[in-house]
């Protein structure tokens, strides 16, 4: 049996932390009897209406190891995207490791593509070096001009992302 659950601000511990209420919660969690957590997208929309900045923003997706390469991902982030065009986002924008070319490829297969380089975004363990991000989005309907899609021509740092 599979269930199909709304994920809202519940789900979530409180840690008494404020950001986490500030924003609208977008996601969708899929459980497998016998399986567990198969798979999630987790988001919220944030940013301003006035400056054309309103938007969906994929926090995190997740799809165990079994379940990959089903075509269930891109399911989940069509339907954040689907609640991002009602909620009236501009875009759709994720952060991605520069290194995780599977990840990039299935994004840009989706419609997404490369706003800016984030440099050092991902902190490294093991006195590994810091990794750069990817900003990838994709323009909504309410966006007509696509100007939410036009690539920064220098990277940023973490600090310079509002």
């Amino acid at each position: 049996m599979t269930t199909l659950r709304a994920f809202t601000l519940a789900a979530l511990p409180d840690h008494g932390h404020k950001h986490t209420q500030q924003h609208l919660c977008l996601g969708v969690c899929v459980l497998v009897t016998g399986c567990g957590l198969v798979l999630a997208v987790m988001g919220k929309a944030e940013g301003s209406v006035a400056r054309e900045e309103w938007h969906g923003h994929v926090t995190a997706l997740s799809v165990a190891p079994e379940f990959r390469r089903l075509g269930l991902a891109a399911k989940l982030m069509e339907l954040l995207e689907e609640i991002s065009e009602r909620k009236g986002g501009f875009f759709v924008d994720l952060f991605v490791r520069v290194s995780n070319q599977v990840a990039v490829n299935m994004y840009k297969q989706l419609g997404y593509s490369v706003y800016r380089t984030v440099i050092e975004y991902y902190s490294a363990s093991n006195g590994e070096p810091d990794e750069d991000a990817y900003d990838m989005r994709k323009a909504l309907s309410r966006d007509t001009e696509k100007k939410s899609i036009i690539p920064l021509p220098h990277p940023v740092r973490p600090e310079d992302i509002e």
